[in-house]
């Protein structure tokens, strides 16, 4: 194979023919998620984001360990500066904050305004996530990327309200440039978390799986139930180490590719059911359909292909 014959395949696997439904995707799905994240955090947002003897911590700890990290890191006491400056109080900064980000997450859902709806909501969503670092969790960082993609991503998309007041992106060739980025991130996520749980011997003997489901706040299966089906957690502690470790290859080839995504979206609905961690599943399902969904009906159906690419 010679080096012209290289770039030409690496070309062809980045720069593709495609369609901006896995976009719509994840449009919709990040502005549910933050949506149902804001309502989730309504009611400890000043207890955790406020800086004095109300907070469950102080603010100024955890952003004075950030600022040793770097100064730039996005955080909330930028926009407290911001409100001290004009005399607005801290509380109404904060709330301010909330209700700009669960507005973002509204017109994330519907399509308007969608780049500025989602430039706000990463901006806002890293400032709370980084301020309050010791209580976030891998559903933040998750969200976080999803709305980096969805925010460098060719906007607007069929489905949103901007492509029908305004015009759709002309630039179209990107979006097979930045849907690739996002499955090959997946991909190196499941990769090197199946390894991690590997290097343990918890997911071999289920004590891993035996913790997840029985130690509060995660415990929402009746404990009886898991010692009735303790046999059976070794080998579901290593299916899920073999759904992740060979994600990376099963997920790109055809024959495998909707099992895998089936699975795998399985797999983090019933973590959503049996630990509470609703959210956490949500933005893995959203995730993985946006990057791999919308290709598995025009693989299947030529004639398919063909319309889609005809539209594009």
């Amino acid at each position: 194979m010679t080096v012209r014959s290289t770039f030409q395949r690496i070309e062809q696997f980045l720069f593709y023919r495609e369609s901006d439904r896995w976009v719509s995707v994840l449009r919709i799905g990040l502005g549910l998620q933050v949506i149902c994240l804001s309502l989730a955090l309504r009611k400890d947002w000043t207890y955790l984001l406020s800086n004095g003897g109300r907070a469950l911590i102080s603010r100024d700890l955890t952003e004075a360990a950030l600022n040793a990290e770097s100064s730039f890191i996005p955080r909330l006491g930028w926009l407290i500066e911001i409100g001290n400056w004009l005399n607005v109080p801290e509380f109404v900064t904060l709330w301010l904050a909330w209700l700009v980000l669960m507005l973002a997450g509204c017109l994330l859902l519907v399509g308007l305004f969608s780049r500025i709806a989602a430039i706000v909501a990463w901006f806002l969503y890293l400032c709370v996530v980084r301020s309050v670092g010791y209580f976030s969790y891998g559903v933040d960082n998750l969200t976080i990327i999803g709305l980096f993609y969805l925010m460098i991503a060719p906007l607007s998309d069929r489905m949103s309200l901007d492509s029908i007041f305004w015009h759709r992106s002309s630039n179209r060739d990107l979006l097979p440039f930045v849907r690739r980025i996002l499955q090959i991130h997946l991909c190196l996520i499941y990769f090197f978390g199946g390894v991690s749980k590997l290097a343990g011997i918890g997911w071999w003997n289920g004590t891993s799986l035996w913790r997840a489901l029985t130690v509060p706040p995660f415990h929402f299966v009746n404990p009886d139930l898991v010692v009735r089906w303790k046999m059976f957690l070794p080998a579901t502690g290593l299916a899920i180490c073999a759904l992740e470790l060979f994600y990376p290859i099963f997920i790109w080839l055809r024959p495998t590719r909707t099992f895998w995504l089936v699975s795998i979206c399985a797999m983090h609905l019933m973590i959503g059911l049996t630990m509470g961690m609703y959210l956490f599943a949500l933005i893995m399902i959203v995730l993985n359909t946006a990057a791999f969904g919308p290709g598995l009906l025009r693989a299947k159906n030529p004639s398919l292909e063909r319309h889609v690419a005809a539209h594009v």
